[in-house]
């Protein structure tokens, strides 16, 4: 600690910060139940109440909110991967393949298509699911539809970074959930989590959502991306535990 007055007080300030948050967690854990993990140098919380609760509640679609063998953990975690460019000035988006009118788009082309927001469940692979994150972006049905998208077109592939993809059947990937989104909880994506725009596809693993996105392609023929081709399941639905091929 340093001699000065001054810095003194900050460094107190700082430790008096830190002891508040360690109470926090502990009354959280204390009052709820849960575990909390580390990870690239921060702390996430499992939440038991919280996934007592999803498990106990049920989608829409009739399937329990939460798949079976996840945990809910308080927001999301970033997985790593070689990260692509942040800087918006640099994003390209190219939609092409089976389409009548290919596109590229920039950044700002890109906010001036219709924005939309929605609330949806993400579910990692690894066993965690982050419930009713809010996402801001286009839907991939707009992104389709200005495209024109040809009838012959049966799988999506995304394209991110560095020669990452993912295939999505295109009957999934044109759900009204599917998006390109830029913001996640009010804040614009931050480089861990695949700034400055990545694909949302939040009824199947969370793999299938790149980060880093360059491309989307439609195509004739699935053709497994790089986690499908290294053991993962080609298709990756958590109600079914499709984790491993």
């Amino acid at each position: 600690m340093s001699d000065n007055p001054d810095a003194m007080l900050k460094d107190l300030d700082v430790e008096r910060a830190r002891e508040r948050l360690r109470s926090r967690r502990r009354f959280v854990q204390q009052a709820v139940g849960g575990t909390v993990v580390t990870f690239l140098g921060a702390s996430y919380y499992f939440s038991s109440a919280l996934t007592r609760e999803a498990r106990a509640q049920t989608r829409a679609d009739g399937r329990p909110r939460l798949p079976p063998g996840q945990k809910v953990l308080d927001r999301l975690k970033p997985m790593g991967g070689q990260p692509g460019s942040s800087q918006t000035s640099q994003f390209r988006l190219t939609i092409h393949g089976e389409v009548e009118r290919p596109l590229v788009l920039n950044f700002a082309e890109l906010l001036a298509l219709p924005q939309s927001e929605a609330d949806a469940d993400v579910h990692c692979v690894t066993g965690w699911s982050v419930l009713g994150a809010r996402w801001k972006g286009v839907t991939l049905k707009q992104l389709a539809e200005s495209a024109g998208v040809k009838d012959s077109a049966r799988y999506v592939i995304f394209e991110a970074a560095h020669g990452y993809t993912a295939n999505v059947p295109r009957s999934e990937a044109l759900r009204d959930g599917v998006r390109v989104v830029h913001q996640y909880d009010g804040r614009p994506l931050s480089q861990a989590h695949g700034a400055p725009v990545r694909a949302l596809v939040p009824d199947l693993y969370f793999w299938k959502s790149p980060k880093w996105l360059t491309g989307i392609r439609f195509v004739r023929k699935d053709e497994p991306g790089y986690w499908e081709t290294r053991g993962y399941h080609n298709h990756g639905d958590p109600w079914r535990e499709e984790r491993y091929g």
